[in-house]
């Protein structure tokens, strides 16, 4: 059995939910705006695909952070500054997707 099982899956839990939640927002945004007869800006899409790749590398970096503090032997605080700056600008980078989807479907 692998170390800290649970705290792994935790963690593995957590970074499918912030990929699930990107797919569902660029996809969602993507499907609304080509059932528009209207044409469609390239630039909408482009930055939303950028906002969602955005999300992605920030929680896969969360992602890996976490693991490694997790297999660390040594005491961590929970109240890290690296930590809360690191979930507000994942958490800004998901509000900046739902812009690009409010623009794109606009």
């Amino acid at each position: 059995m692998i170390d800290s099982y649970r705290e792994h899956a935790a963690n593995e839990r957590t970074f499918l939910a912030w990929v699930r939640t990107v797919i569902a927002i660029v996809g969602f945004g993507l499907v609304a705006t080509r059932m528009n007869d209207e044409p469609v800006t390239i630039w909408t899409e482009t930055l939303m695909m950028v906002a969602g790749a955005l999300v992605l590398l920030l929680a896969y970096v969360r992602m890996r952070r976490m693991h490694h503090r997790i297999r660390s032997d040594k005491a961590t605080d929970d109240y890290e500054d690296s930590a809360d700056i690191m979930l507000l600008v994942l958490v800004g980078s998901l509000f900046a997707l739902l812009g690009a989807f409010v623009l794109h479907v606009s």
